[in-house]
C-alpha cells in the first residue's frame, strides 16, 4: 500500500527553498515574525535581497579595503567571536594591539626610545581616533586656561572646508567652535597661512588633512607648523597641530618618505590613521597615536576591574570585535615595509593610467594632483550638455559606482567626478574604465543638449512666494537637472527599448 502525506504534512526538510511558502511571504520591515523560519530559508532570502547591493570591488567612492588574502580572512572568521574590551581574558589580542600601535608610531617618526612603549589606541575608524584627539586637544586646553585663571568656555579649531564630516561632529557633539578655511578655485585644500591667521588664544589645534577626501591631496603640514611656531612665538601660545591622515598615513610613509608632515614637526602632537582605508583591513579599524604621555590628560583614562585584571580604557565604545586587530597586525608582519610599498606604487601608476586614459578623451579636466592619495579626481571641460551627474548615473549600468560631488564653499559652483585607487583595482579594470566612460559620453552626447526644452529657465530660476525670481544653488540647478535627464531616459527606454 502507496503511503502518502500532503505538502502542509510532508517534512520541510526535503523541500527546495524556492518550492516552500517562504518565498511567496514578505518579510517583515517594522516588527519580527511570530514565529521561526528555517535557518536556509533565512539564509537565501537575505542573500538574494543583498545582490541588489552594488559590487564593494566596483565601489570606486569608498576608500574602505574590498580585499584581503585567504589567510587573513581565516584569522578574522576565526576572531569574530572575541571581545577585545575582555583584555585580561583574551591577553594576546591585547598584546597585538599594543605592537600595531608601536609599529605605527614609529612609521610615523615618534620620538621613541628602541623600547619604548607608544601611546595610542585602536578604534572602530578614524572618526572615533579624531572624536579622542580632539577631546585630549580641549581637556588640555581647559587645562592650562584655568591655572592661568582664565575663561575656558569658548574653545575653538581650525580646520579647512574640505575636512570630512566627523570634524563637524565633534564640534558639534563637544562643543568646539569649528573655524573653516574657505576653499577657492583651483585650490581645494586648506592654506596653511590663512590657517594661522585664524588662529587665537581659543584655539585648542590646528587640524590638518593628509589626503583630501575631495581630490586625494597632501595639505602643507611643514607650512603649517613653521608658521604656527612664528605665531606661537609672538602670542606667547602653545597651539598645537593635529594630522587628520586617515586617507594618508599608509601612503606618505612609503611614497614620499622623505616628506615632513608627522611627529618630526615639533607642533605635531597627534595622528589619527585608518587601517581600513590604506592599511589594508577591511572597515571597522582605525588608530590614534599620540606624540608623548604629556599630550594624552590623565584624567581622560578610565580604569576597570570588572572583567579581570585592571585595566586601562580610552575610547568611545566599549565592546567590539577583535578581528580588524588582528587583522591589521597580519597585515603590518605579512607585507613589512617592502610590500606596502609595492602596493602604494602600483595604485600609484594604476592611479597614471586613469588619468592619462581620460586626457585622451580630449573631455575632461583633472583635478587631483599626482602626489597624494592615489584617486583621480576630474571634471568635465564642457558640462553645456549633459553634466557630471550625469555621467555617474550612466556609468552604474556598467557596474562601476563612481561619485560625483560638488566641492565646498567657496568652490561649490565645480563638480568633480572621483575615483579611489585601491590595492584590487588593477591595471586592467583602470584601461575598461576608460572605455566605459567613453561609451558612456558617446550614449549621453545623442541626447538632446542637457534637454534644454524641459529645463529652460526653470533649471536656474524659480519663483518666489511674492512672484519674484529666486535663485536657486548650482546643486540644487544640477540637482534638477539629474532628474529630468534621468525621467527622460526612463521614458525612452520604454519608446524605443534602449538599455
Amino acid at each position: 500500500m502507496v503511503l502518502s502525506k500532503t505538502s502542509s504534512e510532508s517534512d520541510v526538510s526535503v523541500h527546495s527553498t524556492f518550492a516552500s511558502r517562504y518565498v511567496r511571504t514578505s518579510l517583515p520591515r517594522f516588527k519580527m515574525l511570530e514565529n521561526s523560519i528555517p535557518k536556509d530559508a533565512a539564509y537565501q532570502i537575505i542573500n538574494d535581497e543583498l545582490m541588489l547591493d552594488g559590487n564593494p570591488r566596483l565601489n570606486l567612492a569608498s576608500f574602505v579595503t574590498t580585499w584581503m588574502e585567504p589567510e587573513c580572512d581565516k584569522l578574522v572568521m576565526a576572531a569574530i567571536n572575541k571581545n577585545y574590551v575582555d583584555m585580561d581574558e583574551y591577553p594576546v589580542t591585547t598584546e597585538l594591539q599594543n605592537r600595531c600601535v608601536n609599529m605605527i608610531a614609529h612609521l610615523f617618526n615618534a620620538p621613541l626610545e628602541e623600547s619604548e612603549t607608544a601611546i595610542g589606541v585602536g578604534t572602530v575608524g578614524s572618526s572615533e581616533a579624531i572624536m579622542l584627539a580632539g577631546l585630549a586637544f580641549k581637556r588640555k586646553w581647559q587645562n592650562k586656561r584655568k591655572a592661568e585663571g582664565k575663561p575656558c568656555d569658548n574653545p575653538n579649531i581650525v580646520t579647512g572646508a574640505n575636512v570630512q564630516v566627523c570634524w563637524e561632529k565633534f564640534a558639534r557633539y563637544f562643543e568646539v567652535e569649528l573655524k573653516e578655511v574657505k576653499l577657492r578655485d583651483g585650490y581645494y585644500v586648506m592654506d596653511p597661512v590663512k590657517a594661522v591667521e585664524m588662529v587665537d588664544e581659543n584655539t585648542i589645534c590646528v587640524a590638518a588633512i593628509l589626503g583630501s577626501t575631495l581630490n586625494g591631496e597632501f595639505e602643507d603640514v611643514k607650512l603649517l607648523n613653521d608658521q604656527l611656531v612664528q605665531k606661537n612665538k609672538e602670542t606667547g601660545w602653545d597651539t598645537p597641530i593635529h594630522v587628520d591622515a586617515a586617507s594618508g598615513g599608509f601612503i606618505a610613509p612609503f611614497l614620499y618618505p622623505e616628506l615632513e608632515w608627522d611627529f618630526r614637526l615639533p607642533l605635531v602632537k597627534s595622528i589619527n590613521v585608518s587601517g581600513h582605508k590604506y592599511g589594508l583591513v577591511y572597515a571597522g579599524i582605525g588608530w590614534v597615536i599620540w606624540r608623548s604621555k604629556q599630550d594624552l590628560p590623565d584624567e581622560l583614562i578610565f580604569h576597570i576591574n570588572y572583567l579581570g585584571a585592571d585595566q586601562p580604557t580610552f575610547t568611545l565604545n566599549f565592546s567590539k570585535g577583535s578581528s580588524q586587530i588582528i587583522a591589521q597586525y597580519y597585515q603590518l608582519i605579512r607585507l613589512g615595509y617592502e610590500g606596502y610599498k609595492n602596493i602604494m606604487e602600483n595604485c600609484q601608476e594604476n592611479a597614471m593610467v586613469l588619468k592619462e586614459g581620460l586626457l585622451k578623451t580630449g573631455r575632461f579636466n583633472i583635478v587631483s594632483k599626482d602626489n597624494g592619495v592615489p584617486l583621480v579626481a576630474f571634471s568635465l571641460k564642457d558640462n553645456s550638455r549633459h553634466n557630471e551627474f550625469a555621467v555617474s548615473d550612466m556609468l552604474r549600468r556598467f557596474g562601476w559606482i563612481v561619485p560625483a560631488y560638488t566641492m565646498p564653499p567657496d568652490a561649490q559652483h565645480v563638480t568633480v567626478l572621483r575615483v579611489v585607487i585601491r590595492e584590487d583595482f588593477s591595471r586592467t579594470l583602470a584601461e575598461r574604465l576608460v572605455v566605459d566612460i567613453e561609451k558612456v559620453l558617446h550614449e549621453l552626447d545623442t541626447l538632446p543638449a542637457k534637454i534644454d526644452a524641459m529645463m529652460s529657465v526653470s533649471a536656474s530660476e524659480d519663483k518666489g512666494p511674492n512672484g519674484g525670481v529666486v535663485k536657486k544653488t548650482a546643486l540644487e540647478t544640477q540637482r534638477e537637472i539629474t532628474t529630468v535627464w534621468r525621467k527622460f531616459v526612463m521614458e525612452r527606454k520604454k519608446t524605443n527599448g534602449v538599455c
